[in-house]
């Protein structure tokens, strides 16, 4: 098929009916790639044509350009799912489908036409971590940018076609600025106007392709010039759209800890009713700590999903009844829902790891990667543990900050 021809939801719902059911279909396809992303330190093209195929990287889109409309709790199933076989494979699909979603809210009907329906394997990247926001973009006078810089961070980048790199805006050689500050804005840039820069080689994650973009002189027509990373209000009714940034960064970043958990869990289960420990008659299985262990870390899972779910719930009711964005006390439980999700999800995978043993440090072993990958996960800046103190200063009294004091304030950057 080429990449002119539409994919249709039915073509791929030939995998399965639910975006869940196409992840199970996919097992093994998931399996293979992550493991062939270790190498590469990138998940490999036939790995991602398959999602493609399945409709994976477009299920959280709305219906008008050919997604399903997921919702917050359909999103972290889907990406629990992928992550349980595979985290980095998980990775480029929340960061590609998450992305992919964030633009759609604002984008201009006839832009959407064009980038969305007229090319429906279109996958992007973008935002990116420190650093990422001292490029520049130079107003040109047909109202057209020229944009410079260096994106850290951007997973996903070898598969993507457009990518939204984040630089303030200059007027010939003066920084634009409003109130005193910058005005910096994600620019939305087709692949043939960025370059990759190897960058990525860590051992957690090791295959998300999470490495530099570069862009010199980049060309933004006018067209794509309003483009941005996410645009309120939302064309669409579903509240995913108007959840604030931070917010929708964080409960995709927690999905993908719980569900190398749940992986991790799985994989415990497996060995153990196959080892036999040095000087033991039995099974691993068979050992009194073993079933404390698997008992109490499967209450910590469910519970940090349920504590999940129940936030996050509540987050979109209110946005389903009257409310035009989060409140202060909604937004601020999801988070720290949310990075107790992800911390949990560490400490149960180290366990597990743990109580495995020596066959657990083994590269063959599916724990030891989800050892990395754990660590990798919850310390994402939008779910990481120091994100407790942040938000226990507001249980004390203090005022939250702009990224947990509901609304849209706060950052608008990162992936």
């Amino acid at each position: 098929m080429s990449i002119a021809e539409p994919i249709a939801l039915n073509d791929a719902k030939k995998y399965g009916k639910t975006p869940l059911d196409r992840v199970k279909t996919l097992t093994d396809v998931i399996r293979a790639g992550g493991d062939k992303a270790q190498e590469l330190r990138h998940v490999p093209k036939e790995t991602i044509d398959a999602l493609i195929d399945a409709g994976l990287f477009r299920f959280t889109l709305p219906t008008e350009v050919g997604g399903e409309n997921a919702s917050v709790r359909e999103t972290i199933e889907v990406l629990e799912a992928i992550s349980a076989i595979d985290a980095s494979v998980g990775w480029n699909v929340m960061l590609g489908s998450e992305i992919n979603a964030m633009a759609v809210g604002g984008m201009d009907p006839e832009l959407t036409q064009e980038v969305y329906n007229d090319n429906p394997r279109v996958v992007m990247c973008g935002g990116g971590g420190p650093g990422s926001a001292f490029g520049r973009a130079v107003a040109q006078p047909d109202g057209s940018f020229k944009v410079w810089g260096q994106s850290t961070f951007i997973s996903g980048c070898h598969n993507s076609e457009w990518c939204f790199m984040p630089a303030p805006i200059f007027d010939g050689d003066q920084i634009r600025l409003v109130n005193g500050a910058p005005v910096v804005r994600t620019w939305f840039l087709h692949r043939s106007q960025w370059d990759i820069v190897d960058t990525w080689d860590m051992a957690g994650l090791r295959g998300s392709g999470s490495h530099d973009v570069k862009a010199e002189g980049a060309h933004v027509p006018a067209r794509f010039a309003n483009v941005q990373l996410t645009e309120l209000p939302a064309r669409y009714p579903n509240p995913v759209y108007r959840i604030p940034v931070p917010l929708r960064l964080a409960y995709n970043k927690a999905a993908i800890g719980t569900g190398i958990a749940r992986g991790a869990l799985d994989a415990f289960i497996e060995l153990a009713n196959q080892k036999k420990p040095l000087l033991s008659a039995s099974l691993l299985k068979d050992k009194p700590g073993v079933h404390m262990m698997v008992g109490e870390n499967e209450a910590k899972l469910r519970a940090a999903r349920a504590y999940m779910f129940a936030a996050m719930d509540r987050v979109e009711y209110e946005l389903n009844n009257g409310y035009d964005l989060p409140s202060a006390e909604a937004t601020q439980d999801a988070r720290l829902a949310c990075v107790y999700a992800a911390d949990t999800s560490r400490h149960i995978v180290d366990e597990v790891h743990t109580m495995a043993g020596t066959s657990a440090l083994r590269m063959d072993s599916p724990l030891e990667r989800k050892l990395r990958d754990s660590h990798g996960a919850a310390s994402h800046r939008w779910v990481s543990r120091p994100l407790y103190g942040e938000i226990g200063r507001i249980f004390l009294g203090d005022e939250p900050a702009g990224e947990f004091a509901g609304g849209t304030a706060g950052p608008v950057l990162g992936g």
